[in-house]
């Protein structure tokens, strides 16, 4: 692989987001559900424009109290209305600024399922598709919401992470069990890496809310384009 996107789940209201923004080249950005507001929105749309930082939205379970983190139990049709509700409203603000979402990736419990669960994900699916059939879909690589989308037409985007721990099978160790979380920078570098050269996704995830995001940040694109491949956001040509 000669290039990847770095991504970051931004607009949470935690962590150094204009440090990150700095750093990745896409954010996604949470659209009031389980964090942030209007203003954060705005704020992050704004500073994530102002350094070439591509942008899409971050739709997850209506669930502030537990950081959109819990499984909910929501029909395919709450699910399509949650995410066509918080995409557009991100996609209102990112317009204001001139500016248009480029992709939607879910959050949290939400993705999870959708990786797994094909109604789910075509729920995703189909309301990405009404917002604007333009937009691309992240997902986990080889789970079911890459499939879903690129059954509705739209663009599937792989999306492997640095600071999580995989299972045999792909999917992500669950958070609360030993071995989710990667807290080691060297380890992180080296996952990076790794599924960086294998080929493995198109767009590495940080989560910003971690506590060491940053540091994971700075070392993994350096150690990227250290190996010969360029840091730029899915689609890019340049």
């Amino acid at each position: 692989m000669t290039s990847i996107d770095l991504n970051a789940d931004l607009g949470e209201g935690c962590g150094d987001d204009e440090a990150l923004l700095a750093i990745v080249t896409s954010a996604n950005i949470a659209c009031g559900a389980h964090a942030g507001d209007e203003r954060t929105m705005e704020s992050t749309v704004r500073s994530a424009l102002r350094r070439g930082v591509t942008i899409g939205a971050h739709p997850s379970y209506p669930d502030r109290e537990h950081f959109g983190r819990v499984v909910m139990q929501r029909t395919p049709a709450q699910i399509f209305d949650d995410v066509v509700t918080q995409t557009r409203a991100l996609a209102a603000i990112a317009a204001a600024q001139g500016a248009r979402l480029h992709h939607v990736k879910a959050h949290g419990a939400l993705y999870n399922v959708a990786a797994r669960d094909r109604t789910v994900a075509d729920a995703i699916s189909e309301a990405v598709r009404a917002v604007d059939p333009q937009l691309a879909v992240v997902g986990l690589a080889r789970g079911e919401q890459l499939a879903s989308a690129r059954a509705f037409g739209l663009r599937a985007i792989a999306e492997v992470f640095a600071d999580r721990g995989y299972r045999p099978d792909g999917t992500l160790v669950p958070r609360g069990e030993r071995g989710a979380l990667i807290e080691d920078v060297d380890v992180a570098v080296a996952q990076a890496l790794a599924l960086a050269r294998e080929g493995a996704g198109e767009t590495i995830c940080l989560h910003g809310d971690g506590p060491h995001a940053l540091e994971f940040a700075r070392a993994i694109r350096a150690a990227l384009e250290s190996a010969g491949i360029a840091v730029k956001a899915a689609g890019a040509t340049a």
